[in-house]
């Protein structure tokens, strides 16, 4: 190894906090490793390409080596190399010829250019990752930069949106604006080009609360991508868990560029949420590169298989599992929360493959170390939490199986909404239980309705325009001979694969994505939309976009057509309703129970006959009807009181041809004002119908109506 000058001045300095911390005066350097036997830090120039220093962290602190350096200040270019056992067979992997990125790093330099030498084994070797390889990876890599955490706020708060009214809108920072005519071309793709003011306003016009970010820790490209000229999109492949991802800032820094970002939102009244990818890092398994953790302290930081360390336990399908049963690595994990909090203003969290992150080595425990610290922590009590409730370890799917204070993905409500529409039989009664935010799974533990976080489409899958264009996945662009991606998608081309001038595939298709729009923004719980879903953007079948960076994947703004701007204006018709009708956002789960002292039911089934659905009729494979009667006059909290809120009527009819269906007479109430039906434009002007009237429910379509009270009688008393 390069013998380097050492010159700098070096005091003791503190094992806290872990990182590279600017006090004003120099920095303080601190790195957790357990088994390590050295530790150096690497100084370079301001490029991040020429190694400057090489100097010896003076002191070993609680498994903490630390040192502080007087002459350091804010842009300091740095990383580590770590020296100990090369023994993978019991979980060593160090290798000091390897430049390894600080777990702690808030900004980077430069990115990976992928190399042989990234590697600590000998690629080719008979032995494989038994081997040991040499060969310096620095010229290779990217480097940490210190940073000045200053940074004028102003007058920002974080929002703090309820959740009965939290409306969740899917997004990413390249696709939301890499296509948009208003965002100025070079801001195209970056934080600051979603800050602009026209990104800004149409979310919120659209009726938007709370705009979920896709991975924008910084994350690695994978070479195998790259070799096939495509891209790591999405972003689930880490390299740390604090510093922003460079490559979406147009400055290059990015810290003060995302912050401005969320000031932006903030200002508007909209909150921030970030998807944060904690269960695996992008170094692989046994055969992946040394990047950072591995080349730390592999023993601590990633989940072995424990009679033989050489290999990795991998509940996450990427290769490793992060170790959150590890203290350190569980501080890491909640400091890095604490810091997108505190430091960058963040509202809340989606939490990829969130069982991994509740799974000790015994298995999926809601009592485990890091939900604990969460429910317990002042910081991130306070903000949204949300899971996505599975892995691909044994017991993995756990939908409603996450303790208070969090909500979870509802998968089951996806699946359930497309089979209805689809027009699957015996649908009645799942649909039912989604519509009153699956209560059958969530209602436990004084959980709140809202922990059903309801989707349709996500980025993983098709898009509602190919939702309802498909039956079969078109994943050919991405190289895999069409064999990656979910087969099973519960979608239907409506009589053509695909895009097609059939005028009256066209309209029904329209009037689908309608129906699964409503009944999302109608149904109880925590509505999330996917960016684009609202406008009908296509990636032409493609239900597995991971990988493309490209028009596939990206917004097409000048490509909105008439259809396209009427989807829009429904869905904000629809955010509008939800808005204005308490009934549709209740705070307490809907259980049809038989309230004796208001002598009402907060939910009533109703039949195309205008009765209330009895046992059998549940069971009835057929039966595609149904009404749900929301009566304002049920509590909508724990105090006994009567409600006062407007008496909604929701009917969803799957047949495929129109269903004559008797409006309900309710006490008090004269005739249904029709509010929305997905059969005509979003701003129709509807007549009322008289109770007890039929009302001709067309095929396939969704009506939302409110009780039109009798007039009050007048008179004179003596």
């Amino acid at each position: 190894m390069a013998e380097i000058k050492r010159a700098s001045r070096i005091a003791e300095g503190l094992p806290y906090p872990l990182g590279a911390t600017w006090d004003g005066l120099g920095v303080n350097f601190a790195l957790f490793s357990a088994h390590a036997t050295k530790v150096e830090l690497c100084l370079f120039d301001d490029a991040g390409k020429r190694e400057l220093e090489r100097i010896t962290l003076p002191e070993y602190t609680d498994e903490v080596w630390h040192g502080y350096l007087p002459e350091a200040r804010p842009g300091t270019v740095y990383a580590y190399r770590v020296h100990g056992p090369y023994d993978p067979q019991n979980g060593h992997r160090f290798n000091p010829h390897k430049l390894v990125l600080d777990p702690y790093a808030k900004g980077l330099v430069g990115q990976i250019n992928w190399h042989p030498s990234h590697f600590g084994y000998r690629m080719g070797h008979s032995q494989q990752d038994l081997s040991f390889d040499r060969r310096d990876s620095a010229p290779h890599m990217p480097k940490c930069r210190v940073v000045d955490p200053a940074f004028t706020w102003g007058h920002d708060r974080h929002p703090c949106v309820p959740w009965d009214r939290t409306i969740i809108y899917e997004a990413h920072v390249k696709g939301m604006t890499k296509r948009h005519p208003l965002v100025p071309a070079h801001l195209r793709g970056t934080y600051a080009g979603m800050a602009v003011k026209e990104i800004v306003d149409y979310v919120k016009a659209l009726g938007i609360t709370s705009i979920e970010l896709m991975p924008v820790h910084a994350f690695a490209q994978d070479q195998p991508l790259l070799d096939r000229g495509l891209r790591n999109y999405w972003g689930y492949n880490s390299l740390g868990f604090f510093a922003p991802e460079p490559g979406y800032s147009a400055t290059g820094g990015g810290i003060n560029e995302f912050k401005q970002m969320v000031a932006q939102f903030h200002d508007a009244g909209l909150e921030v949420i970030l998807d944060v990818v904690y269960n695996h890092t992008a170094e692989g398994n046994e055969l992946g590169p040394t990047l950072s953790f591995k080349g730390i302290d592999n023993a601590s930081y990633y989940r072995l298989i424990p009679d033989n360390k050489r290999y990795y336990i991998n509940e996450t399908g990427t290769g490793n599992t992060l170790n959150l049963s590890h203290p350190r690595v569980l501080q890491m994990v909640t400091d890095s929360l604490r810091y997108w909090v505190e430091e960058m203003h963040v509202d809340g969290f989606r939490f990829d493959l969130a069982t991994i992150l509740g799974r000790e080595p015994y298995g999926f425990d809601e009592g485990g170390g890091f939900l604990d610290s969460c429910r317990q922590d002042p910081v991130l009590s306070r903000v949204k939490l949300i899971a996505e409730p599975w892995d691909c370890g044994p017991g993995g799917y756990q939908v409603g199986g996450f303790p208070p204070g969090w909500t979870e993905w509802n998968d089951k409500f996806r699946d359930t909404v497309r089979a209805y529409w689809k027009g699957d039989e015996g649908q009645l009664p799942e649909l039912a239980d989604r519509l009153t935010a699956s209560g059958a799974v969530f209602n436990r533990r004084g959980r709140k309705p809202y922990a059903s976080v309801n989707f349709v489409t996500a980025h993983d899958g098709y898009t509602l325009h190919d939702l309802v264009s498909y039956n079969d996945k078109h994943n050919q662009a991405n190289g895999e001979d069409n064999r990656d991606g979910h087969s099973h998608n519960l979608s239907w081309n409506h009589g053509a694969e695909g895009p097609t001038e059939d005028e009256a595939i066209q309209v029904l298709r329209e009037r689908q994505k309608r129906n699964m729009l409503a009944t999302l923004l109608f149904a109880q719980g925590t509505p999330m939309i996917l960016a684009g879903d609202e406008f009908g953007r296509t990636q032409h079948g493609n239900n597995n976009a991971y990988c493309q960076d490209n028009e596939i994947t990206w917004l097409d703004w000048e490509g909105i057509d008439a259809a396209g701007e009427n989807l829009t204006r429904f869905v904000r018709r629809c955010l509008a309703l939800r808005a204005q009708y308490p009934l549709l956002r209740r705070g307490r789960f809907l259980t049809g129970q038989h309230n004796p002292d208001l002598d009402v039911k907060d939910v009533t089934w109703v039949t195309p006959s205008g009765t209330e659905m009895q046992h059998g009729q549940w069971h009835d494979n057929h039966a595609r009807c149904l009404g749900m009667l929301l009566d304002g006059r049920a509590q909508a909290t724990g105090i006994k009181r009567s409600g006062g809120d407007d008496t909604l009527l929701l009917l969803l009819n799957a047949h495929h041809d129109v269903v004559p269906f008797t409006l309900p007479e309710v006490p008090g109430g004269q005739s249904w004002q029709p509010l929305l039906d997905t059969n005509l434009e979003a701003d129709a002007v509807l007549a009322p119908a008289k109770a007890g009237s039929t009302y001709m429910l067309t095929g396939r379509s969704l009506l939302l109506l409110v009780l039109q009270a009798k007039p009050a009688k007048t008179g004179t008393t003596v």
